[in-house]
Parts: C-alpha cells; structure tokens; sequence
C-alpha cells in the first residue's frame, strides 16, 4: 500500500500541471487496485483538466453512484457538468458537495459561479458569503491571513495570487489581495480586486466597506459616499461606517454634518478613544478649539499613549502642555507596547512642548527622533524629484508652450495657491477667501492625481511618461481635461461665488499641465526664507503626503528642487506667476494683499485685511493661526535651532544665503 499511496500523491500532484501524464499515473494504479475511489477521483478531475469532459463525467457519476455521500466528488461532478454545459445538473452537484461539507470554501465558490451566469444574484450572493465564512478553515487562506496579519507580505502576496490564478473568484482571497495592494499603497489595485469583490458578492459588507475606505484615501468622495450609502441602508447603526461617513463629509467640505455624524457614533461609545480624537479634528476644522481640545483630551484620558491625539493638541500651537502632560508623553514612551505611530507623534509632541519650554536641545532631540521613524517608513526617493523637474525644464520651452497657445479650457474660476508647505500658503488662501467672489475649498488632489495618470505608472518603480506626455496631448484633449478638473473639484464648492482655490502645495511641479489646461486660471506661488520653511517641515507632521520632509537633506533638496523649477516658468513664462512672499506679506500686510488680488483680477475688499473674522472650515496645519491677526513670532523661531540645521543648509546649495533671489 505504501508504493500505491505514494503514485496517488504523485498523481495528485500532476493533474493540475500535467493531467496527460496524471491519467497515465492513475491508470497503473487502477490496473493493480481495480475500482480504487481514490484514484477514479483523481481521473475524473485530470479528465476534466485535460478537457476530456464526456469521459469525466462518466467517471464521476459512476463513482458518485457509489459514493454518495463523498463531497470531493460531487464537487468535481458539479465542475465538470458545469463545463459541459448542463447548469442545472451542475447546481444540484455542487449543492450536494455543500452540504456534505458546509466548510468546503471551493465548492460555495464554484456554486456562486454557476447561480450567478444562470442569472440567480441573490442566491450567487448568499453563495459567496458563504464561501467568506467557510474560508476560516482553508489552510492556504490561513497562512495568508496570519502572513498579512503578521505584515510579511512577501509570503502573503504569492499564495494569494497562486488561489486567484486557479479560483478567480474566491472573494476572501480577493479581498485580502486587496487589502495587501492596500498595504503597499497601490490604491488603484485594491480598488479595482474590491470592485470585483462586490460586484461578485453585492452583499460583501466588510469588502463594501473596505472599499468606501479605498475611496476615500484615492479622494473619489462621492464615489465612497455612495458606498456608504448602501452600507448604512443594511446596517444603519454601525458605528465604523458612520465614522468613515464622517471623514469623507468632512473632506468634501460638509463639516456641519460630519460633525453630526460623529456626534451620533459617539452616542453611548463613550469609551472609543480614536473616534473622540476623530472628532476633535473635526471640530478643529471649523474653529471650535475649546470643543476640539476637550475631545482630544477625552481621547488621551481613555488611551494615554494614543500619540496622534497628543500631537493633534500640540498641533493646534494654541495651547502650551503643563509639566505633568509633558511627563506623560514621555512615560506613554516608554511603554515598550505602543505602535510605531504612537511612537512617532509623540515625539513630534514633544519636541513642540518642549519648544515652547525653550528646551532647544531636547526640543530638537525628539524632533530628530520623530522624523527618524516617519521617514524609516516611507519609500521616498530625492533622486525621483529632481530627475522630473529636469525633465519639465528641458521639455516646456517658451516655443512649446506658445505653440499651444489659447488652448485647454477657458474657465478662470481657480485661483492655484501652491509651493512649499509651511511657507504662508494658508494665510494667502485666508486672505482670498475673506473677498466676496472667492472660496475657499481645501489642498484639492485632482491635479496631481491627473499627471499621476499621464504618467502611466502602475507600480514604484515603473518608468514615467510624464511631463514627456504633455506632448502628445491635442488641444482636444487639454480641452478635455481642463474640463475633467473643472467637473471633479465641483463637489468642494458650496457656493456661487465665481473664483475657488486650490491650495495644494505640491502642484508647483505641475504648472506647465495647469497653464495647459487652464491657461485663465491665476497661479500664486507662496515663498518663506529656505531655512525657516525647511525647518518648519520638519517639526510638522503631516496627516498624508509631504515624504520629502522627515530629513533636513532631503527637504533641502526639494526646496531647491522647487525654486529651480519655479525660475524656470518665470522664464518662459513671464508674468504668468504671482509670487508672494511670506516675511513681505507680514512686514507690510495691506500693500500686500493690494498686489495679490490686482493678480488675481479681484478688486480691493478690506475684509481682506481681517481675514481672521472670516468664517470658514480650514483643514491645513496652519488653520489656528489664520484665525488671529498676522503675527511675527514665529518668522525667527528657526534660529533656535540654527546649530542642528546643517544638513538643510548643505543640501540648499547657498539658497538660504541668496533669498529672497528666486533664480538658484
């Protein structure tokens, strides 16, 4: 027996590969033990495999006959009726098999299959689901979900995609492929396998659900809301999706009901620390600092060591930590327990409480630290930045641009206020949202996501097309996407007013896409002294985005990046860029303010000057700041720090030196 276990084992092996030489195996085996099930089972599934499917079939009844009670061979019956085309036999099959062995992932799947090509949505639905439940039991599932929850993603992706290959729709292993492309932050993937997921099982809540968060990340907000919607509609109370509804109403600008939304989750959960801090930015946003502090320190009294919530209080730079805060940072540190991401804010935190108690040194100790374990986590490459704004200067000469003259669309209606983070970008969009024929919106995605897409990457390390590909483009199709970014950005505006803003910082790398596609929309480049900006970036934290800045070589870099870049639009493109500088704006704010909106085609309007009465959600890091007179405090808190600061100012290349110069 034990040289007629081993030719099985090898049979088995070969049908899936090799099902010629699997029969030819199993035909030994059935010439010395004549009628073995064992061996008529791997024949029916190697005769299937190698297409023979009336010989099957014959095989598999026969032996299902005998056998009836054997759940691997009604389902390999159900498999091979299916492919010859007889549905209804193949249902009955497959339901057998299912109920044998209500566990047997594949054969749930392979059910939905068939229910779902006859035309049966809801009892294909009910099949997928359970197939989800019955994969708990699947050991190759298994050792992917405990590689996943174990984030060895190496081990985890391969088995995935091995069950994908051989069962295309095995929803669990879908929705955990998602969940790695996730990981890895390849978005589009996971939304692509999650769309499939539920276009499978429409009744998938957890891979809906994961979806609308997918969505939400990719800033596709009324895509997720009305995923959303459908969630809430079977499950109305479920605190995590009135969560996920919170945060996407709150980016498209509706805080009124995010708020509210939040408000109800937390409704008799008062014990849930992310969801208060959740809150608390919500309330930040819209200027009710005292209601957000207290959030946020109810959120700490349930979790002290929840980081983010301590770097959000000191985020507010309203607010100076006591000594006893200050030593519960530091204790929350020393929980060897908590996360990376704990560990990260709360140096953030503390380097800002200790900034405030002119603790330079120690100040800047944690500053380090915390930017030390942010950057270890990021896949950023200086090289990739400079290697594009390069290319941008060879490509968009003034000939190529004048021989595109008048083309794209013609709407004037965006007002870009873009350049580095931290440069008074904020108080720039502050002042322009205080005049009547102007909103205020938020730092808007959609132009960096559209040259993202010109540029045909799908994975990091791909080739990029672009700037190259502006060239191709007709005036049909800049046209087409001036109107595309138009059409998009609608949802953030809440008003009639006839000019918004984008404030996204990082669009100064697209200039030549906007003045392509919009050649009627004002460009306001936003500048602060190299030193002051860069190490302003560094004690910040960002929510998303901002890779360049968690080390001073790299922020140095970017910085020169963005200036040599910025010569060279004033170069071949003269005029076409209002630059504002910060320390100007402060030193003689009015005349300021004069020359931005004459830029902007925007008369005189001295709310402009009290910009910090205006009534309006701000979301940047700057947003405590704009809702109080210009101050000079903070122009010169650099020098502080000037001896840590050698990296930055290496990686300048004497631009520090030469500001406010604007060529490199």
């Amino acid at each position: 027996m034990g040289s007629i276990g081993e030719a099985l084992a090898h049979a088995e092996r070969l049908a899936s590969a090799r099902p010629d030489l699997a029969l030819l195996q199993v035909e030994e085996i059935l010439r010395a033990a004549p009628g073995m099930p064992q061996a008529l089972l791997i024949k029916g599934r190697a005769q299937r495999l190698s297409g023979a499917l009336d010989a099957a079939r014959d095989t598999l009844a026969g032996l299902f006959a005998d056998q009836p009670r054997s759940a691997a061979t009604a389902f390999e019956l159900g498999l091979t009726l299916y492919r010859t085309g007889d549905a209804p036999a193949a249902t009955m099959a497959l339901r057998r098999a299912t109920e044998l062995k209500p566990d047997m992932a594949e054969g749930w799947t392979a059910l939905a299959d068939v229910l779902r090509l006859a035309g049966d949505e809801a009892g294909a639905d009910s099949a997928y689901l359970a197939s989800v439940r019955a994969s708990t039991n699947d050991p190759l599932l298994m050792k992917a979900a405990l590689a996943l929850s174990d984030n060895h993603l190496d081990v985890a992706e391969p088995i995935l995609r091995d069950r994908l290959k051989q069962q295309p729709t095995d929803i669990a292993a879908i929705r955990m492929l998602a969940e790695l492309a996730g990981r890895l932050g390849r978005n589009a993937d996971a939304e692509n396998l999650l769309r499939r997921a539920v276009e499978l099982a429409p009744g998938f809540a957890p891979a809906r659900f994961n979806l609308a968060l997918v969505l939400y990340r990719r800033h596709k907000a009324e895509d997720a809301l009305a995923e959303l919607d459908r969630l809430l509609e079977g499950d109305p109370d479920n605190p995590g999706y009135r969560n996920l509804l919170g945060a996407v109403l709150s980016r498209i600008g509706d805080h009124d009901r995010a708020i509210a939304q939040f408000e109800k989750v937390l409704h008799g959960r008062s014990n849930n620390a992310a969801m208060w801090m959740n809150y608390g930015h919500a309330l930040k946003t819209v200027g009710r600092q005292a209601d957000s502090i207290a959030a946020y320190r109810r959120s700490i009294a349930i979790r002290p060591g929840l980081g983010e919530a301590w770097w959000s209080l000191a985020n507010l730079k309203a607010i100076r930590f006591s000594g006893e805060e200050i030593a519960a940072m530091e204790r929350a540190l020393q929980d060897g327990s908590i996360s990376p991401e704990d560990r990260f804010h709360l140096d953030f935190a503390l380097g800002k409480a200790l900034e405030d108690s002119e603790a330079w040194g120690a100040s800047f100790r944690h500053y380090e630290e915390g930017n030390r374990l942010r950057r270890a986590a990021l896949d950023y490459d200086a090289d990739e930045t400079s290697d594009q704004v390069a290319r941008g200067r060879a490509l968009l000469s003034a000939p190529f641009f004048a021989a595109r003259a008048g083309q794209g669309s013609p709407a004037a209606d965006p007002i870009f206020v873009l350049g580095m983070p931290r440069s008074g970008s904020t108080l720039v969009e502050q002042i322009l949202a205080s005049h009547s024929l102007v909103e205020g919106t938020r730092e808007l995605p959609d132009i960096v996501a559209m040259a993202h897409r010109l540029s045909g990457r799908k994975r990091r390390g791909d080739a990029s097309a672009y700037p190259e590909a502006l060239a191709d483009l007709s005036a049909d199709e800049l046209l087409a996407l001036g109107e595309e970014y138009l059409a998009a950005t609608r949802i953030h505006r809440h008003s009639d007013r006839p000019h918004f803003i984008d404030k996204m910082p990082n669009n100064w790398m697209h200039v030549g896409l906007i003045h392509l596609i919009l050649p009627n929309a004002t460009i306001i480049d936003t500048r602060r002294h190299p030193l002051g900006c860069g190490f302003s970036n560094f004690k910040q934290h960002f929510a998303r985005g901002q890779s360049f800045s968690y080390a001073l070589d790299d922020m140095g870099r970017y910085y020169a990046d963005y200036v040599a870049a910025m010569a060279h639009v004033d170069e071949v493109l003269p005029g076409r860029v209002h630059r504002v500088f910060h320390e100007a704006m402060v030193d003689d704010t009015e005349a300021e303010v004069r020359r931005l909106l004459d830029a902007c085609g925007l008369p005189f309007e001295a709310a402009c000057l009290r910009f910090w009465e205006t009534d309006r959600a701000v979301q940047t890091a700057s947003s405590e700041q704009v809702r109080r007179p210009i101050f000079r405090e903070g122009l010169d808190q650099w020098r502080h720090y000037e001896p840590w600061l050698g990296p930055l100012k290496e990686a300048l290349g004497g631009l520090d030196a030469a500001y406010p110069a604007v060529s490199p």
